[in-house]
């Protein structure tokens, strides 16, 4: 019987392509190489929506909080043996004015929602595997992209995976912090290249695997 899996993300997993502002293709994005790798004994489900919170309201734009859609999202693709969840990049945004610390609790209620969902096999648990995105570079704040961020962000997702780590101890959740495999990209800083979207894929099939067989 076939693995199922959801990506459930924000723009690094939808494969938002910073050089051309559009969407990369199914070969280039990290869930499009993962679903051509791992084959016909798994389902690949893509979640991913650019501006994505864990938990906050963007004031600015509707329908990007990850706490309001999960639970919907995951028993629509019901049933599921693993959910993949990375977010935090946009949490750091400085009108949610939350510290890392802060961003790391929305992420752990997030998963721990995916977790209690009921939507693994059976109406079991599933499998969670929170992955801390690569660190947003600093001279995002130079690029078009640090106006509507704002300041600090750079320094909260530096933070991010610590506080995450200790976090999910004792969880049962599975964590990856995606800094020594995975860089954002030299034109905004925060976000994937094609290249890291490769090594992305690399790391999260071997942490799949890992986990499910």
């Amino acid at each position: 019987m076939k693995k199922s899996i959801v990506c459930f993300g924000d723009s690094n997993t939808w494969g938002y392509d910073a050089e051309t502002d559009r969407r990369f293709k199914d070969d280039i994005r990290w869930t499009g190489i993962l679903h051509t790798e791992l084959g016909d004994a798994y389902r690949m489900i893509e979640e991913g929506l650019p501006g994505r919170t864990s938990v906050s309201e963007d004031p600015l734009f509707e329908g990007l909080s990850g706490i309001s859609y999960i639970y919907p999202c995951l028993m629509s693709h019901s049933p599921l043996d693993l959910v993949v969840i990375m977010l935090g990049t946009n949490d750091t945004k400085e009108r949610f004015g939350l510290t890392s610390y802060n961003i790391a609790q929305g992420i752990v209620r997030l998963a721990l929602k995916a977790k209690g969902s009921g939507a693994g096999p059976e109406g079991k648990a599933p499998e969670v595997l929170v992955i801390a995105p690569p660190p947003i570079g600093a001279e995002y704040i130079h690029t078009p992209i640090g106006k509507p961020m704002g300041s600090g962000c750079s320094e909260k997702s530096m933070e991010l995976a610590e506080h995450l780590a200790a976090l999910l101890t004792g969880t049962g959740i599975h964590f990856v912090d995606s800094r020594d495999h995975v860089s954002m990209n030299e034109i905004d800083y925060m976000h994937l290249d094609p290249q890291g979207h490769r090594s992305m894929a690399d790391l999260v099939q071997y942490h799949a695997k890992r986990i499910l067989n």
